[in-house]
């Protein structure tokens, strides 16, 4: 390249093959639509090559955008480090922590570690990434993570605090109305709730339930908070976790000599943020807190 594009315009592709579209970019940036498209033609001129077509659902990426997708991703996790670096002193329990938890702990066991971190450290600012997509620490997409593995990288401090368990739960008056299944046979005369993507996990647990399988399912969804609020509300039948169920006195734990799955939690962070005070502040309250 003769005329290295800024980093306005990496972050404006990245933006682009996030959202489909040059309007979607620039809402996302706060920039306008010609900016966006000025940055784009600026790109495919440094690299003499077409990086967008357009179709009927907007723009679709080309081979040549997709080979670049993961070193543009990689460009705006760093840019993000970086501003969090820059938020507080390496000394000082300010500024901003980025933590990845899957959609399951964020919404049902966080919060009120949140607020007492929140409580206890005023200038802290915390970035919650809920996925059930393991974000990159080794890229830096977030400061911390709550897994539910164990991880392999070798670069990582990783706190294995405990596991909870995960049962058959339902609604009392669901339960009245439709009768207590004794047996795993007998769940097939009621209303389930379950995945409607599998995953190795799931593939995992489900070998425990044989007869049980995304077709007997009458609610399919892949939010594991969305399965817990429908147990909740009546549904039916569902898995969640026990920890979490008792909150619910309504609920009801059914089948526990059928199913009693362990799952695991890791609080996990990059080995060089162990020097970051507010970076350690924060794993030591989430590994503190979760192993009590």
């Amino acid at each position: 390249m003769s005329n290295e594009p800024s980093w306005d315009v990496y972050r404006s592709f990245a933006a682009v093959l996030r959202e489909g579209s040059l309007s979607g970019a620039a809402r996302a940036l706060g920039m306008t639509q010609p900016s966006i498209a000025r940055h784009i033609d600026a790109l495919e001129q440094a690299i003499d090559g077409k990086l967008f077509v357009r179709s009927q659902r907007g723009l679709s990426p080309t081979d040549h955008a997709l080979s670049l997708r993961p070193h543009a991703d990689a460009l705006v996790a760093a840019a993000a480090a970086l501003r969090r670096s820059g938020s507080g002193g390496p000394d000082a329990v300010s500024g901003v922590v980025r933590i990845s938890a899957s959609q399951a702990v964020g919404v049902m066991h966080l919060p009120p570690i949140l607020a007492d971190l929140r409580r206890a450290y005023p200038e802290l600012t915390i970035e919650l990434s809920l996925s059930d997509q393991p974000d990159d620490l080794l890229q830096r997409h977030a400061d911390i993570a709550v897994r539910m593995f164990e991880p392999t990288q070798q670069a990582l401090v990783a706190r294995h605090v405990g596991d909870v368990r995960l049962g058959f739960y339902a609604r009392r008056d669901y339960l009245h109305r439709r009768g207590v299944p004794n047996t795993l046979a007998d769940l097939s005369g009621h209303d389930l709730i379950g995945f409607d993507t599998e995953t190795d996990f799931i593939r995992t647990a489900m070998r425990h339930l044989p007869g049980i399988d995304r077709s007997t399912f009458a609610l399919r969804v892949d939010s594991d908070a969305a399965q817990f609020a429908a147990i909740q509300a009546g549904f039916g039948i569902g898995i969640c976790q026990a920890v979490v169920a008792k909150r619910d006195p309504a609920l009801v734990r059914i089948l526990a000599g059928v199913l009693d799955l362990p799952l695991p939690i890791w609080i996990v962070m990059h080995e060089d943020l162990k020097r970051i005070r507010r970076c350690r502040v924060v794993f030591d309250m989430l590994t503190m807190v979760f192993k009590r």
